[in-house]
């Protein structure tokens, strides 16, 4: 038992460590969401398909899958505030390069533009976004391990659905920043006409289903603005160094670190003890990798992530090219989105918490049905649709959304106990990581096919909320958690 002075540091030092790695996760997306809002500033200048950066995306992303799976079971035995260190500072870097992609090409090639010229440009962001991915495995398990170590299970649900607001915050943070570098920096080349030509050359399949004076704005917008794709990498990089200095002074890893007694439960095996570590494996076998609920959620979280990322991934893209948005306008569309998604995790874990008694998988599965609700709505909005309404609409499924992809993890955390909650999460990373594989590679190739289009991705999206919510509606009886063996 704690003594009330205790109890005061330990509160202290929970709500520190809450909003210390929500602020250290949030600059995370700062360096990886960023190529998103890249993407149509690099299609106009280099003429770089969908189909291709959809390739990117799938490949980097299984990366990051595997990244966070490996992560997941090292975030267990290591110390979390070094990990989440190494995973921004090699992020950062990585993004300083990125920014320099074009001039560093430029020197190998010999020349700043040709087939030579993009073919290794598109090699080496492939290259640079596998790495970035790896490291950005570093972040969510870490900070999972952190919580689960300050945080008892009774207050899990709730206090969790206010930290996985970071995931909306960061994303939201992005939107908004490169949102405004993508309108207001680079140079604007619109008076050169070698220039001009290269950009209606490389949007043409783009700006062949616009109307004429739709397609001569996309045009020039985007000529007003060439070169503005590196700011969107070099900002970023800068406040991600600031990151790490923030987490480097904030955070602790355990209570014991700073003289407080750990929660129960929380104990790790000594590296030294054998005994230990080989209960502790058994532990993770049994109770984690044998377990058919951490699977369900998997699948279920696997099906979430896909409308997610299609929407981040693919938001700035589709609201310009099938809208008609500016990229400014776009930014801030995605960043409502975001914002609304924030709201939708606070109530989800405050429903979870009073209504459901804990059993948040129920909150998911009636989150997903307003998912479903909202995007056949936005499916059915034709292109003259007012900004404003576009708005409203995408942010309702980001409210919906934003349920399941907080509580999932919740879920899983309590079925398999704090020992074993990195672990299960770092499976569920893995496998709902290979999500853009879908909402990447698959819906770029839709989305380049003039038959199909952004409306035929909107039309799966619809499909695939309603495989989550069908999964979801399994778990709809089971147990709130796992701490009690015989809890039924």
């Amino acid at each position: 038992m704690m003594t009330q002075e205790q109890k005061k540091r330990f509160q202290y030092w929970q709500w520190r460590t809450i909003i210390g790695t929500m602020i250290g996760y949030s600059i995370f997306y700062l360096v990886r969401k960023n190529f998103s809002f890249a993407i149509p500033g690099l299609t106009a200048e280099y003429g770089i398909t969908k189909a291709t950066f959809g390739a990117i995306l799938a490949i980097a992303s299984f990366m990051y899958g595997v990244s966070k799976l490996i992560n997941g079971f090292l975030a267990d035995r290591l110390n979390g505030r070094w990990h989440l260190v190494t995973g921004l500072s090699v992020s950062a870097f990585v993004n300083l390069l990125f920014g320099a992609g074009a001039m560093i090409c430029a020197y190998f090639v010999g020349a700043n533009y040709g087939p030579e010229f993009v073919h290794y440009l598109v090699i080496l962001f492939a290259v640079l976004y596998v790495i970035n991915n790896v490291f950005q495995g570093c972040g969510f398990p870490p900070c999972n391990r952190l919580i689960t170590h300050w945080v008892p299970p009774h207050e899990l649900a709730t206090k969790m659905s206010i930290w996985n607001t970071s995931h909306s915050v960061g994303a939201f943070l992005v939107a908004v920043l490169c949102g405004y570098i993508m309108g207001h920096t680079g140079v604007d080349m619109s008076a050169d006409a070698e220039v001009r030509a290269r950009v209606a050359e490389n949007t043409a399949n783009i700006t062949a289903s616009m109307d004429p004076a739709a397609a001569q704005a996309y045009v020039d917008s985007a000529l007003q603005h060439i070169g503005s794709w590196q700011w969107a990498f070099w900002i970023p990089a800068a406040i991600a160094v600031l990151g790490v200095i923030f987490i480097i002074v904030t955070l602790r890893d355990t209570p014991k670190s700073v003289g407080l007694p750990e929660l129960e439960g929380t104990k790790v095996a000594d590296k030294h003890d054998a005994a230990e570590k080989k209960e502790f494996r058994r532990f993770i076998i049994d109770k984690v990798i044998k377990n058919p609920i951490v699977w369900i959620l998997t699948l279920a979280d696997f099906f979430v992530y896909i409308v997610r990322m299609a929407v981040l991934d693919w938001g700035p893209s589709f609201l310009q090219e099938s809208r008609g948005l500016s990229p400014a306008l776009s930014a801030w569309t995605v960043a409502i989105f975001e914002a609304f998604g924030v709201v939708g995790m606070l109530v989800a874990g405050v429903v979870s918490d009073k209504i459901f008694h804990s059993k948040a998988q129920r909150t998911c599965a009636l989150c997903m049905i307003g998912v479903m609700v909202f995007l056949t709505v936005f499916c059915l909005l034709p292109a003259s649709t007012s900004p404003v309404l576009l708005m409203l609409v995408l942010a309702c499924v980001g409210f919906f959304l934003y349920g399941p992809q907080a509580l999932i993890g919740v879920v899983a955390s309590n079925q398999v106990t704090r020992r074993g909650a990195s672990s299960a999460n770092g499976i569920i990373g893995f496998v709902t990581y290979l999500s853009p594989i879908i909402s990447g590679f698959v819906f770029g190739h839709i989305a380049d096919n003039p038959k199909f289009g952004w409306e035929g991705v909107f039309k799966i999206m619809i499909f695939v909320a309603a495989l989550g919510l069908v999964t979801l509606l399994t778990l709809w009886n089971k147990k709130t958690d796992g701490y009690a063996e015989n809890q039924e």
